[in-house]
């Protein structure tokens, strides 16, 4: 990697402990579902309940060597299908579509299964070695932190649609700290950016709500996340429920149960830029 992005070291343990309890968490939210339910539209324009899962059975299985499926129809011409990515994902959910959800939760079930036992075999070195993840080259466990959020945040697209969303006592988990850990790590990308910041500016995110946190991003020469000011106040503070800080970064409609209040302090014209321009998400 270049001098000036190493490379990430994660702790195997902490991280697959997050992945894995939300794989759990899926298995007993999606256990017993009608089949209604799982027809039902989740919060991701285009998918339903099973089409979610279908996504995440097609990630692992992808990470597994298995190629995606053959398409029955041109997916890219699908309006929510924007990159390569995208149809590979739209691959797996046409494959799938024809199951029950019961069928689906079973091959969920077998691929969290063999990828289990992967993930705890892997050596620390293997755990370590670079390779590609989806923010760019970095180590294979920065790539399965990634995969807690974008599982956590599926979970969270489910509940939102069948209208039983995560309560404070659900979020108390890893899962949300680890995802705020990676959602962190481009909010240096999003003001400097997407957001285009100008010099001399100090973003403040003020998080609230289970895991609550401050998450800091200075822009002098580039726009970086540090973990202080230096001494000067922000220019800039958002604050908003952490949860909503992920549907924000995801592209996300906002959890209906929960505080969808968005507070800007200081320059309010560059927070409310900011906010527009935080989906980073492929």
């Amino acid at each position: 990697m270049a001098a000036d992005r190493p490379v990430t070291l994660l702790d195997k343990s902490e991280v697959l402990t997050g992945l894995f309890s939300v794989w759990d968490d899926l298995d007993g939210l999606l256990d017993g579902l009608s089949e209604k339910d799982w027809e039902t539209a989740s919060a991701l324009r285009g998918w339903d309940v099973k089409a979610v899962v279908s996504h995440i059975i097609g990630t692992e299985s992808f990470l597994q060597g298995v190629s995606a499926p053959e398409p029955d129809i041109d997916v890219k011409a699908l309006e929510h299908v924007r990159n390569d990515i995208g149809v590979m994902n739209e691959c797996w959910v046409r494959h799938l579509s024809a199951e029950s959800g019961s069928q689906v939760l079973q091959r969920f079930r077998e691929v969290t299964a063999t990828r289990r036992k992967v993930l705890e075999g892997m050596s620390e070195d293997e755990w370590n070695a670079v390779s590609f993840t989806p923010a760019g080259p970095d180590s294979y466990g920065r790539f399965m932190r990634i995969r807690v959020f974008d599982c956590w945040m599926h979970e969270q697209d489910i509940r939102i649609g069948l209208r039983r969303p995560s309560s404070d006592e659900d979020l108390q988990g890893s899962a949300l700290r680890l995802s705020l850990d990676e959602v962190a790590t481009s909010m240096g990308f999003v003001v400097g950016k997407l957001a285009k910041a100008p010099e001399g500016s100090r973003v403040l995110f003020e998080l609230t709500g289970p895991h609550s946190r401050e998450i800091r991003v200075s822009v002098d020469g580039r726009a970086q996340v540090v973990d202080d000011f230096g001494g000067p106040g922000p220019t800039a503070t958002i604050r908003v429920d952490a949860l909503q800080f992920t549907r924000l970064a995801g592209g996300r409609p906002l959890c209906p149960a929960r505080s969808q209040d968005v507070e800007f302090d200081g320059d309010k014209e560059l927070a409310g830029q900011v906010v527009q321009r935080m989906n980073f998400v492929i």
